[in-house]
């Protein structure tokens, strides 16, 4: 095989698949990249065997053939490439690059050991708004469980056409939750089902590198029973789904509140930053006071080892006098995902879950449980 593409592209089609790549002691072959040289197309594969993104590269084919290569020595080494024409061919069990005046051999291994990558050709579809899909992305997936005691708990739950003409995507760790609604384009077909939280992660960052290139302004989505299947632009990434039954959300979220605070996002996330300081370990308990009377949100913690803080800042409350503790953790991991200057704090009292959500945006909801007092 051998093929010749400008670093930059080849670069770019690294990095796409690269996340998926990693060190597998029962089986090594999962560290490489696979390298397809068809007549017209140059594909680059990686998997973990629960996902895989294919990204096509852009190149002048002058041998087909196919070969795997460890994805980092590869993609570590192209991006220290200081010339832009790149050719790439293979020479018995190595890869040889060649840029400029050097050349470089690359040690691989045959194809044959390379997991089969299931191919998609039916299925339920979709297309949503590419910006809005990864940003949606972006707000949901930190708030999944990080490890696999509850399945569907390490997962995103996609919910198509449950609201007409919306996807909603949610995720919860049971102590907080984040919900993201998102308009669909096309596809009118219900349908639900729970995604790995690192499927929704390289879907995030496959759309994220992609933002800004000259590429389709939607994001297409096929769904079978096992998988679910996202192409934008030259990338592909193919996912099992999770199997198990995804806990009814909605009953955690409030309906009804007896205070309210509107407050400067940036403000109240440098106040919760400097309590953080001052909280015990573990616990990462900031209390939160809410005084329509004083005008202002009070911001404290207190720690045996390093001391206690209180501040305050501006806010506009409604309703009752309330306080209530939690974790600053989930509440500045929130408070990250809302791009408005002010947010909104909703509570009913200091043992019930609270609400946080941009003011005038009620597509995304923030909800943070409480820390018992």
């Amino acid at each position: 095989m051998r093929f010749i593409c400008t670093r930059e592209n080849l670069s770019k089609a690294l990095a796409l698949v690269i996340g998926v790549a990693g060190k597998n002691i029962n089986l090594p072959i999962l560290g490489n990249v696979l390298i397809k040289v068809g007549e017209q197309k140059v594909e680059i594969t990686a998997t973990n065997l629960e996902l895989a993104v294919i990204s096509n590269l852009r190149a002048k084919v002058e041998a087909t053939g196919i070969f795997t290569v460890p994805a980092r020595t590869l993609n570590d080494f192209v991006n220290l490439l200081s010339e832009e024409k790149v050719e790439l061919s293979l020479v018995g069990n190595e890869i040889e690059v060649v840029c400029g005046k050097s050349a470089t051999k690359i040690k691989g291994s045959s194809a044959d050991e390379f997991p089969v990558v299931p191919v998609v050709t039916e299925g339920k579809g979709y297309a949503v708004n590419a910006e809005e899909f990864k940003r949606g992305l972006g707000q949901v997936f930190h708030a999944a469980a990080k490890n696999e005691i509850r399945p569907e708990l390490a997962g995103v739950l996609f919910q198509f056409n449950e609201e007409p003409g919306k996807l909603i995507m949610a995720a919860t760790d049971s102590y907080r939750l984040a919900e993201k609604k998102v308009k669909i384009e096309q596809g009118d077909e219900k349908a639900k089902m729970i995604i790995p939280a690192r499927a929704a992660q390289e879907m995030n960052h496959i759309l994220s590198l992609s933002a800004g290139l000259e590429v389709e302004k939607s994001a297409r989505l096929m769904i079978t029973d096992n998988q679910i299947t996202l192409r934008y632009g030259d990338v592909e990434l193919i996912s099992r789904l999770v199997e198990g039954q995804y806990p009814d959300y909605a009953q955690i979220i409030p309906k009804e509140f007896r205070t309210t605070a509107e407050f400067s996002t940036s403000l109240i996330t440098k106040e919760i930053k400097a309590a953080s300081l001052f909280t015990t370990t573990g616990v990462n308990a900031v209390s939160f006071d809410l005084d329509a009377t004083l005008g202002g949100v009070v911001v404290s913690s207190i720690s045996t080892q390093t001391g206690e803080h209180k501040s305050e800042i501006n806010a506009e409350i409604t309703g009752d006098k309330n306080n209530i503790l939690l974790n600053h953790r989930y509440v500045l991991d929130g408070l990250a995902n809302i791009d408005t200057e002010s947010s909104v704090l909703k509570m009913i009292n200091a043992d019930s879950p609270c609400v946080i959500s941009p003011k005038s945006d009620e597509s995304y909801v923030y909800v943070v449980m409480p820390i018992r007092q």
